[in-house]
């Protein structure tokens, strides 16, 4: 059997360890386990959502309505836009990938921050197309111009805020850099953690509403952060008709469940549950930084809900989330980033105490 070649040099995305592993790897009870390596919500899912799942289980057998009527009908009233300028996804990844296989091949480019969302360069590479990346450590729309006139990519890649560094882009910045990027380029901008955004600076915040009227822009949301259905794995791509009947014509049947889109659909009428994330995780994001301020760590600005330390001196990055693993905590080691970094995501009150109190005690041991 002969693969296409360039898919052996391909990286495979590493995820957040699972808790099954991490119980039967460290003998550690579900109780004692504390998972903040994925950017879940750490207050779980809706109670609306909730609900809408356990009414709707008896249909789990039937096969979705493919036209995804209801949800997208909700979205378009929550966005004030049309809901036939939406598509829906297999969590806002699968949205990604209809991009990039709807526009890539060997002969084309695709432009992105030097670091950001691995699964960009991984989807590109599914297609050998090249992938062209800044030289600064945060995004920068002005290198970006620069790239995107020098080398005329296909597709360019802006995340804000952005996975795994948590900084945030304005939304008057971006405006003016999508006004200068030709017809013939389409801008995907990845919006998963907006809602986290939007509420610390409305500075910051972007809307699909804002970006409509560009031929070449596709928003993208998801629930899986937020909204608490990391695993319904249900996203969303915002554009105008011409874009969203192109990527149609690649969606899979049914790729989404039956029960999924009732979850979706449940809660986005939840607003409390909303701002109760949103609130618990600017709150809790506080002892953070005043622990990196008090041991002298570098910590990131993020609008997200986590935050990156780079670590210095003797601190290695991999062996600290190993150190915190083998005590049932799962954080995000950034070293498959390049980075001598680990991410956190912001839990509840009780896990951040005791990731901090930890994190203290290994210091303490160097």
């Amino acid at each position: 059997m002969k693969f296409h070649q360039h898919i052996s040099a391909l990286p495979t995305y590493e995820v957040g360890k699972p808790l099954e592993l991490v119980m039967r790897d460290y003998n550690i009870e579900p109780q004692n386990v504390i998972k903040l390596g994925s950017n879940e919500n750490p207050l779980g899912t809706s109670p609306l959502a909730k609900k809408a799942i356990i009414e709707n289980a008896n249909n789990a057998y039937v096969y979705p309505d493919d036209s995804y009527y209801e949800l997208k009908e909700s979205l378009a009233k929550r966005y004030n836009i049309q809901s036939n300028q939406i598509i829906i996804g297999s969590g806002s990844d699968q949205i990604i990938e209809f991009c990039i296989h709807a526009i890539c091949d060997k002969d084309t480019k695709v432009l992105m921050a030097k670091t950001t969302f691995a699964m960009y360069a991984i989807y590109a590479k599914h297609c050998n197309a090249t992938i062209l990346r800044t030289d600064d450590f945060f995004h920068n729309l002005d290198s970006m111009l620069q790239y995107y006139e020098k080398h005329k990519p296909s597709i360019i890649f802006l995340c804000t805020p952005n996975n795994p560094l948590g900084e945030a882009l304005r939304r008057d910045e971006v405006l003016e850099f999508l006004g200068k990027i030709g017809k013939e380029c389409l801008v995907v901008l990845d919006c998963a953690y907006m809602e986290y955004c939007a509420y610390r600076d409305s500075d910051y915040a972007i809307t699909p509403k804002d970006i409509i009227g560009f031929s070449n822009v596709i928003y993208l949301g998801t629930f899986s952060k937020i909204y608490g259905l990391g695993g319904m794995r249900v996203g969303y791509g915002i554009a105008n008709t011409d874009i969203i009947n192109t990527l149609s014509k690649i969606r899979p049947p049914f790729n989404i469940t039956t029960l999924s889109l009732k979850a979706a659909n449940a809660s986005l009428l939840d607003e409390q549950f909303l701002l109760d994330s949103a609130a618990n995780n600017f709150k809790e994001m506080e002892k953070y930084k005043n622990f990196a301020k008090q041991y002298g760590i570098e910590m990131l600005e993020s609008y997200a809900n986590f935050i990156t330390f780079i670590l210095h001196n003797k601190l290695n990055s991999t062996k600290i989330s190993n150190s915190l693993l083998q005590q049932g905590i799962v954080v995000r080691d950034l070293a498959s980033y390049g980075l001598n970094a680990i991410r956190i995501t912001i839990g509840i009150p009780q896990q951040n105490d005791i990731v901090i109190q930890k994190l203290i005690d290994i210091l303490q041991e160097l």
